[in-house]
């Protein structure tokens, strides 16, 4: 039996993956909203972005299990 050139798709890891990169963006919108006067905002704003950027880092994490 050959093993496969794909990695193996972790849903945990996937996960974890999502959320860090999402609640990284929305450190980083909570201080660039902190420094303008509004740190709700930032953190939306932060979550907004951080959301598609999760998404592609997941992508790039397991780009083998989707190819």
């Amino acid at each position: 039996m050959q093993a496969s050139s794909r990695s193996n798709f972790q849903p945990a890891e996937a996960g974890a993956v999502l959320a860090g990169t999402v609640g990284a963006c929305a450190g980083g919108g909570a201080l660039a909203g902190w420094a303008a006067g509004n740190t709700g905002y930032g953190v939306l704003g932060g979550v907004v972005v951080g959301i598609p950027v999760g998404i592609f880092a997941v992508y790039r994490r397991f780009k083998g299990y989707f190819s």
